[in-house]
This record gives structure tokens, sequence and C-alpha cells, in this order.
């Protein structure tokens, strides 16, 4: 009856249509165009009518089609369905006889026209026809507006409606919407086809919804009679191990088995990579092991897989042997093998020995990658064989290797600054020559001279010519020469590049993205790396471990922590593994803000998080337990980095032996200091650097020079944070002897020796002339610093603030103050402009010499030249006042300190009460002493005592007592 109804309803609308057509169609001239003659009607008509009686809908399709193509235009098509008085089975025939008939644009006109536009409500089947039309569209919202209509009513959409939908979530890459749509399919019990399950999980997995992807696939065995195939475990497989999660990857393989489906060689190899790339080599050794009892032969990868992973916790002597098992085996090796082999013997120092397996590619017939010339390139400058470099560096372009954006970084590292975009143009013009196949010089002769504005303008020539030869190759290109210009500092002139670049059709690449976002954090400008962030995933990029190491280390310099943590949560959301290097910069913060407690918790987060701390990292947890005072601490994680299979460097010798002498521990300093000559490391300037800051910060000048006369027989070069710590040390020593000779005494004369009986093992012969000094009375060490001096300004090449403070330093301990404001005159002719620092070393050489009106100016200027003063600062001259007796100039500087938030230091405190109590001035007395209390300074005996004594004097028992009373609050009692 249904059936019937649905034919006698198409049968009147067709006829109330072609006679409304042929009605209103009278032409007096036919013309070709005229398609519906009233034959022609007619004898569709009578055919429709006939294949509808006889139920053969699929006919009444394709007469239907006929009609719509012979139609004049789109309205005239729809014309012939619209209007008419159907009932919604009616309707629903038309819509979908439209779809199928390739026209869903006519069926949505007739939809909103003759149902959505007349009020009518449609029913189930008209919607599910509908989301089928929209998604043919592309117009998603309406079809997932249609979609959630039909749960609201209790009506589940139909397969047919379902596969739709979900087709049009895959083709735009929303699988974890597409996960929710499946699992309410699959709670209804509509049947999906294999296909949607296996697309829908490589899609999740493809994008690292690995919990949604594994709540599928239990989908699929649970309620489902589909069996899963090789190819879905795969994407399962691949998916997991991508993600890390290796533990789940390998019971996978036990169901695989289980259920008959076998893993292959490439499936095995993931996952001994994985377990290497955890340094469980063990268990990749175990998952080869299994591989060929399956019968599974090893390939070159399996092999490279497995000596990787021995290189990786330094046992590289054993992926030796297993390299040598495998050539016997007749794997023989490729390239990546030589790569890793090359790079195991750079990183172990063995750098001949990289050179020697290189040539030997040749007898393979094997050409060197570029990764290797890389790895080779970065050893030799680290062994300082520049000769070496430029021989290999040129046997590379001879082989026609192209040239790469890492190996241009490494290179500029070591090239001499100011000269970026000379190596820029002589990079470009090899990828021009070995990529492109131009020559570049033929290009660039008719070229101006090489200025400082025509090598730009050569630059970007030659740009031009690499994008009109290889896109590919011009981002590499474009991205070098983004990378110069933020090294130079011309961050503007590198966005007006990229500017560029884009505008070419040429897209840059994530490095090129990372060199912008390093230089603009570093520049302090957060907001515009931000912005540039947003760019760069407008345009299908997302950042990388880079980039969201470069925002975490520019929020922790600008003390903004939480937004460090917000960002390391972010690479999380991500589906990443966070570096060490960014929880090891989190770290170092926490470490320098004494929060050593919160740097505990972040480590403990890194290691649940499977993150394995490296030597960089152990080192700078070294550094904060020292710096905080916990040196005990320090060596207990110096042995746990040991444990762990991490070999030292001479850093994180240098950070714990330091550490240990701040904590007067010389004894174990010495011997941290022998197992680290006995490892092979030899001390380098930082160490002996922080030796004389040690001894010269106690007073052990003539043990100091001792070890200066040893680093220079062992030909050590001196850097200039070295003779900023030495000239400061020994002019401090000027100033305080007494207090240098008290502290002598109480050192430990047997360490001090041991130490430099240790040292002494690596001497040289003495060579030439040293620095010594004889005896350490105030005249001689005077004379010894202005000896020091002249010859720091001998060797210094790159003045800088730290070095020029120090020398204005220098000639301030020795009474020369005419030396002194030479070269603070001098460093502002050199463009360096004095800082707080310098005016305050001015200041305090002003006050020793007794010209506090000099001091007082010079406090002045300060201000006026817009250098804010510091707590130091205020502290310098508030003492300098007391000491020359101007107290009411104390007591106003005093009160600007309390306006801009700062307060005196417990030993300026100290001085201006004594001062107050001297000239009997009672009531700033014990306001001062009051004020020492509320800051946590307690007076000295002496200076409470004769606050005692003059209010005695002065008979002002209740001020005494109220005294007394504060005093004994806090178990300090009066002298008898």
């Amino acid at each position: 009856m249904i059936k019937k109804r649905t034919s006698c309803c198409v049968i009147v609308l067709l006829k109330r249509r072609i006679a409304t057509i042929t009605a209103c169609r009278v032409p007096l001239d036919p013309t070709p165009n005229d398609t519906f003659s009233n034959d022609h009607k007619s004898l569709y008509l009578s055919l429709t009518e006939q294949l509808i009686r006889r139920g053969l809908l699929s006919s009444v399709q394709q007469v239907i089609q006929r009609i719509i193509a012979q139609a004049s235009s789109p309205s005239d098509a729809t014309s012939i369905f619209r209007g008419m008085d159907l009932d919604l089975s009616g309707y629903g025939t038309l819509i979908r006889i439209l779809i199928q008939s390739g026209q869903p644009q006519l069926a949505a006109s007739l939809y909103y026209g003759d149902i959505v536009g007349r009020g009518i409500d449609p029913n189930p089947a008209i919607v599910n026809s509908m989301i089928i039309c929209f998604c043919k569209l592309r117009k998603f919202e309406e079809a997932k507006a249609l979609f959630h209509w039909l749960l609201r009513i209790d009506s589940f959409p139909c397969k047919a409606a379902c596969s739709a939908l979900l087709k049009e979530l895959f083709a735009q890459d929303k699988f974890l919407e597409a996960f929710d749509y499946v699992f309410r399919i699959s709670n209804a019990k509509v049947g999906l086809g294999f296909w949607f399950y296996k697309v829908l999980i490589a899609g999740l997995c493809r994008k690292g919804y690995m919990n949604e992807a594994m709540k599928m696939f239990d989908i699929i065995r649970e309620r489902t009679e589909l069996s899963p195939t090789l190819p879905l475990y795969k994407s399962l497989f691949y998916g997991l191990c991508k993600r890390g999660w290796v533990v789940e990857a390998e019971s996978l393989f036990w169901e695989m088995e289980s259920r008959g489906v076998f893993a292959n060689k490439m499936m095995y190899t993931c996952l001994m990579n994985e377990y290497c790339k955890n340094k469980k080599i063990k268990m990749a050794l175990h998952v080869y092991f299994r591989m060929l009892k399956m019968g599974c032969e090893p390939d070159s990868y399996t092999c490279n897989t497995l000596i990787h992973g021995f290189a990786k916790i330094g046992l590289f002597d054993k992926g030796w042997k297993l390299y040598n098992q495998m050539m016997e085996q007749g794997v023989h090796p490729n390239v990546v093998t030589y790569h890793i082999m090359i790079s195991s013997y750079c990183k172990e120092g063995k750098v001949d020995r990289a050179l020697m397996l290189l040539n030997n590619m040749v007898s393979y017939n094997l050409a060197p990658s570029l990764h290797s010339y890389t790895v080779l390139v970065a050893a030799l400058y680290k062994e300082n064989r520049l000769t070496e470099v430029d021989e290999l560096l040129e046997n590379m372009l001879g082989q026609r290797v192209v040239p790469d954006h890492v190996l241009f970084l490494i290179i500029m590292k070591n090239f001499p600054k100011g000269c970026e975009l000379q190596l820029t143009l002589l990079i470009l013009q090899a990828i021009a020559m070995n990529g492109c196949g131009f020559n570049p010089i033929v290009l660039l002769s008719s070229a101006p001279a090489h200025t400082s504005r025509n090598l730009e303008q050569e630059i970007e020539l030659l740009l031009g010519e690499i994008v009109r030869s290889n896109l590919n190759l011009a981002k590499v290109a474009f991205g070098i020469f983004i990378s110069a210009l933020c090294e130079v500092g011309k961050i503007d002139a590198a966005l007006i590049c990229m500017d560029k670049m884009v505008s070419l059709g040429c897209m840059p690449l994530l490095f090129t993205y990372n060199s912008l976002i390093k230089s603009l954090c570093q520049e302090g400008l957060l907001e515009d790396a931000k912005s540039l962030i947003e760019f760069m995933q407008d345009s299908g990029l997302f950042p990388d471990l880079k980039t969201y190491l470069f925002m975490v280390d520019a929020h922790c310099k600008q003390g903004d922590l939480a937004s460090a943590y917000n960002v390391l949560n972010q690479v999380g959301k991500r589906g990443l593994k966070p570096s060490v290097a960014i929880y090891e910069v989190i770290i170092g913060y926490l470490s320098s803000e004494r929060r050593m407690f919160e740097a505990e918790t972040m480590l403990e987060r890194m290691l649940e998080s499977g993150v394995d701390p490296d030597e960089v990292f152990y080192t700078t947890m070294i550094n904060g337990y020292t710096k905080n005072g916990r040196a005990l601490k320090a060596c207990h994680l110096f042995e746990q980095m040991i444990g762990n299979g991490i070999k030292p460097s001479s850093h994180s010798y240098t950070a714990l032996i330091s550490g240990l002498l701040k904590k007067n521990m010389i004894d174990r300093g010495c011997m941290y200091l022998d197992r680290m000559l006995g490892d092979g490391l030899v001390p380098n300037a930082v160490l002996y650097t922080s030796l004389v800051y040690y001894f010269l910060s106690i007073g052990e000048f003539e043990f100091t020079f001792r070890l200066v006369d040893l680093m220079d027989r062992n030909q050590m070069e001196c850097d200039l944070i070295f003779y900023i710590v030495l000239v400061s040390g020994v002019c401090r020593n000027i100033f305080n002897t007494k207090k240098r000779g008290a502290i002598v005494n109480r050192g430990s004369e047997m360490a001090r020796e041991m130490i430099f009986h240790v040292l002494h093992q690596r001497s040289l012969m003495p060579r030439g002339n040293t620095l010594r000094v004889t005896g350490s009375s105030p005249e001689k060490m005077k004379c010894f610093a202005l000896k020091l001096l002249q010859k720091v300004k001998r060797i210094m090449l790159i003045p800088n603030s730290y070095m020029y403070n120090g020398i204005i330093f220098g000639f301030c301990g020795i009474d020369r103050m005419q030396d002194a404001y030479e070269h603070f005159e001098l460093m502002q002719r050199e463009g360096i402009r004095p800082n707080v620092v310098t005016f305050t070393i001015l200041i305090g050489g002003h006050i020793r010499a007794g010209e506090i009106g000099h001091a007082i100016h010079l406090f002045n200027r300060m201000n006026a030249d817009g250098c804010v003063p510091d707590n130091i600062a205020y502290n310098t001259l508030l003492k300098g006042l007391c000491q020359t007796c101007r107290l009411v100039d104390a007591l106003s500087l005093l009160y600007t300190m309390h306006k801009r938030g700062l307060f005196p230091g417990r030993v300026s405190y100290e001085i201006l009460l004594n001062c107050l109590c001297a000239n009997d001035l009672s009531v700033p007395a014990l306001k001062i002493f009051e004020e020492m209390l509320a800051h946590d300074h307690v007076p000295c005996r002496f200076s409470r005592n004769l606050l005692l004594c003059l209010l005695c004097e002065e008979n002002k028992l209740d001020e005494v007592c109220q005294v007394l009373d504060m005093m004994l609050e806090r178990g300090k009692l009066p002298m008898n």
C-alpha cells in the first residue's frame, strides 16, 4: 500500500508539472532550445507512469535524471517538482532520487522550498536523505544539526547517513570528532563497514590520539564481529611506538600472534628502535632474538637500530661487535650505518677514526651523507682543527653534496663575528652549484663589489634564481639567510625577508620560524613571538620542542614561571614528550631563585614522564645544590649520575668542586679533583677561576698566585672572566688586609698543598716571566695590583662592562682615582654605558679617599643619567655619610630609600646607629633600633649597649625598659 500510494503521488506530480510547463510555454516559433516538446513530455509521463506502476523506481530515477539533464536551467528542473501538494513520503522519494541522480543541490532546493519553507516537519527518512545531501554539498554544520535532531526525537540516523557523515569528517581530518560519532553509532548498534574503523584508527594514530585509538580497537573486538587485520594492527602499533608507549606496543605483538597475525621485519625493527631510544638495550635485544626465532631475517635497518642503541648508552664496542657479526651473515652496511659509527666516534672524541671510516666508504661504493660531514665538521671545530675543516668542506662540495641549514648553523657558530652574511653567500653559492645546477659566479659577475649593502643584494639575487630552479632548496636557502639576519640582530629585515619568501610561493620551514622566534625571545618580544607561532600554525606548521624551549627560556628569564609552566603543559597536550632541555631551563631558574624544593618536584615530574636526565641536566642540578649550600646533596647527585651510566665532563666536575670549596670542604673537593684527573679530564679555565675566586675570597693571597703561576705554566688561556675575578679579588684583599690575615690562619694548609700537588701533576715546564708577588703588605699588594691591571689592559680584546668595572675597581683600590676616571671615560667612548655597579665603585672610591662631596655629586649624576641607584649604591653612600658625621644627610638619604621601598643592610644600620649614639641623638637612634628589629637585624652587643648607656644618661628609663624587653624577646642579654 505504501508503494502504491507513493507511485500515485509521483504520477500526479509529474502530470501536473508537465501540464503546467506545457501551458506556460507556447512559443510562436519553436527553436532548437525547446527541448521539452509536447511529444517528449507525453512520452516521459506515460513511461514514468508505467514504470512506477510496475515498481521499477530505479528506472524512474533514470527518467527523472533525463528530465533534469534536458531542462534548460537548474531552476526549470527544480520547478518541475516544486509547489505540489505531496505527502512526506512523496517528498522523501523525490529527494532520494535527486541525490542518487547526482543532483544534491536540487534536492536541497526542494527541501528548503517545499518542506522547510512551508513549515512542514520532515520525517526521519527525509532527514536521513538530507544528511547525505548536505555531506555531498560540504555543508557539514547543517548535516550535523540534522544528525542531532534525529537523536533528540529518539530516532537514530540510518547507516547511509552515518557513513556519509563519517566520510566527510575523515576528509576534513577531524578524527577526534569522528571518534565521538562512531562511539555513538556503535552504541546504537548501527553496523559500519570495516573500512570506517580502519580509517578512523589510522587517523587517530597519525594525530597522536592513542587513548581514543585503543578504545576504538576495543570496540571492534567487543561490539562487532569484525576481526582486526594486519593493516589495522600496523596502524595501531606504529602509533603506539610514535607516542613512546612501548609496553602497549609489545603487548599488541602478543595479541597479534594469538590471533594468527604475525608481525613483519619492519614492526620488529620499530619496536627495537623505541627500546633503544629509552636506553633499554636488553629489551631491544630480546625483541631481536624473538624476531630471529619467528624466522625474520635482519637487514641493514635492524643492524643500524641496534648499533645506535649500543652507542647511545656508551657501549659502542658492543655495537661494533654486532656489526661484524651481521657482516658475516651477509648484511652489508649502508650510509646510515656509517653515519651512526662516525657520530659515535666523534662523540667519544676519536675524530681520526671517524675520518678513516669516511674514507673507507669509497671502497663500498657509498657516497658519504651530508649528516656524516656535519658531525665531523662539528667535531673538528671542537678540537680547533680549522685547516682540516676547510679540507673536509672542500671535499664535501667536490662530492656534489648540497649543504643545509644544520651545517650552516654549525659553521656560523665557529665563524668570526660580523661575517655571517659572507658565510651565507658562500653556502647559497654551494646550494646553487650542487643543488640547482647553475653557476652562481656567472650570475653574480655583474654585481658590485662586496660592500655591506651590496652583499645582501647579491644574496637576494641568488635567492631569486634558486626559487626559479628548485622550490624545495629555496626554502632552505631563505631559511639560512633569515637565520643569518637574526644572528646579526636584523630582526625586522628577517621578517621582511620571510614575507617576501611567502609572496614568492615559498613556504618557510620550521627551522626558519624557530630562528625568528628565538631572536624575538632573546629581545624580550614575547608577544611578537606568540603572534608568529599563531601565524605558523595557521600555515599548517606546528611548534616543535625547540620552539617550546625558546618560549620557556624567555618566560624564565622574565621571571614568569607561571607562563613557563603553561608552555610545558601545552607540550603534553600536543602529544609530545618535553625534552630534557625544557626541564633543565625551568630547574635552572628555580635553582637561581633558591627554590630547590620546587626544583626537586620538577625533577620527579620529569622522571615520571619518562624523560631521562643527561649530563647537562645533572650539571644544572649540581650547580643548583652547590649555590644553595647543599654540597653533600650535590655529591650524592653526582654519584647517581655516574651510576646511571653518564660519564661526567669537566663541567660537572667543576660545578661540584666549586661547590665543595664554597662550603670549605677542601678535602672532599681535592678528592673529586683527583678523580677528575684520573678520568683523563684536563682542568679548564673555569675550574681555575673557581679556585682563584675561592682562595681570594678567604684571603689566601699567596696560595692563589701559586695557582695562577701553575695555570700559566700549563699554557692555559685565561679568559675575560678569569681576569675580572682576579682583579676584583686582589683589590678586595687590599681593602681587607686585617680580616684576610684572620681567615688565612683558619685555612687547611694540608688541603691547600694537596690541591696544588694534584694540579701540579699536569703542569709543564715554566715558560717566561709570570706575575709573581712577594710579601703581602698593602703597599706591595698595591704595586702588584697595578702590574696586574696593566697586563689586563694589554690582553683585553673584547672589553665589556664587567671588565671595565673590574679595572675601575682595581684603580680605586690602589687610590688612583684619576686612572679610574680615565677608564670611566674610555668605556663610554667605546660605546659601553656605565651601569649602577660602575657608579657604585667610584662612589666607594671617593668615600675611601675621604671625598664625600665628590661621592654625593656622583650619586646625583647617576640619577641624572637615568641610572637608577640600587640598594648597594644607597648603602655605600649611607655608610660614607655616617663615617663623615653628616647625619642629617644620612637620615635624609634613609628617608629617600624608604620612599623607593629600599632598606639598609645590617652593616649600614649598625654604622648609622653607632653614629647617632656617638652624637647623643637618642630619639633617631631608638627609631633606627626599632627599624632594625622590624627587618630581623639584631644589633650587635656593642651597639645595643651603646644605646642603653645613652638612654640611661638621658634618664629615659621607659625607653631603656622597652629596649631590654625587645632584646630579651630575642634571647639577647645586656652586659653587666
